[in-house]
């Protein structure tokens, strides 16, 4: 399914990546936190779901760079304008705590 050089499954695969990781993370460090080898406690309000949602934006980094390797350029824009969308929503939603 992904092993296409189509815009579409760039957007889609840097839609969903971000995602899944996010969930697979945040529930790691609600574990972590249950079993107390995380603290509970952060620098500031949402600091824990701030960076774990910018940590997963980044992960588009990865398809992103096999894209670039196989000169799939339609599937790596995909990637890109997934990536724009949501880092600008990232910003939309966590800018106000940053001032």
């Amino acid at each position: 399914m992904f092993n296409r050089n189509e815009i579409w499954a760039g957007l889609l695969f840097g839609v969903l990546l971000p995602f899944f990781g996010f969930l697979l993370l945040y529930n790691l460090f609600g574990f972590l936190e249950m079993k107390g080898a995380a603290s509970g406690e952060g620098f500031s309000t949402n600091f824990r779901e701030r960076t774990l949602a910018i940590v997963a934006i980044a992960l588009n980094l990865i398809p992103l760079n096999i894209y670039r390797r196989r000169r799939w350029d339609l599937s790596m824009r995909g990637v890109v304008i997934a990536t724009a969308v949501l880092a600008g929503v990232w910003l939309i939603r966590f800018g106000v705590y940053l001032l």
